[in-house]
């Protein structure tokens, strides 16, 4: 099965994709999941292919509980239409625990592990005057991740699952993904230019 180039892959994610928010998830996902594939010695484009297009339909089909089109099925569907390989569409299915596929693969465990973490690190960043995630350090994120009302939307629970599906500990996973996202601090427009001046 081919894997499509990065190139082709982000060009499907901003036909799909029209919310700017969604589309630096998917960077700061993708991103991540390079680093975890640096990391494990895996191949970094399946693994930064696979983070880039995890969402890909989930602006269209955001409702979870359509059996038919609901996200992500509808994607993968296309990817397996499109030939994509097997482990990228398990994946991508796993990342969601409502399919109740489960993660057996490197790959899906990582996708579920850094899935949500790149929402709560952005919140992280975003609350910070310079609104730089450069300038972000792992105490910052601790001290949000105790306060139950920031960034609420972010399960939490998902993410310690996530760290320990992975055989890593919570904040050197949360080290992994920081430094992650900070590489690509541009592409996230994180980078100090929405600080007010």
């Amino acid at each position: 099965m081919s894997l499509p180039t990065r190139e082709e892959a982000w060009k499907l994610v901003c036909e799909w994709i029209q919310s700017p928010n969604l589309r630096k998830h998917a960077l700061a996902v993708e991103a991540a999941m390079r680093a975890y594939a640096r990391r494990f010695g895996e191949d970094e484009e399946l693994w930064g292919i696979t983070g880039l297009v995890h969402d890909l339909d989930y602006e269209r089909f955001p409702n979870m509980d359509d059996q038919e089109k609901g996200h992500p099925r509808t994607a993968l569907r296309l990817f397996r239409e499109w030939g994509w390989p097997e482990e990228l569409i398990e994946a991508v299915a796993g990342h969601a625990p409502f399919m109740g596929v489960p993660r057996r693969t490197l790959l899906a465990k990582t996708l579920f592990a850094v899935d949500e973490l790149t929402g709560l690190i952005t919140a992280v960043a975003l609350v910070r005057p310079d609104k730089d995630i450069r300038s972000v350090k792992i105490k910052s994120i601790k001290k949000k991740w105790k306060d139950k009302r920031f960034a609420a939307g972010v399960n939490r629970a998902d993410i310690e699952l996530g760290a320990q599906e992975l055989g890593i500990d919570l904040w050197e996973h949360v080290g992994v993904v920081l430094e992650a996202m900070q590489s690509i601090a541009e592409d996230l427009e994180l980078d100090g230019r929405l600080a007010t001046k």
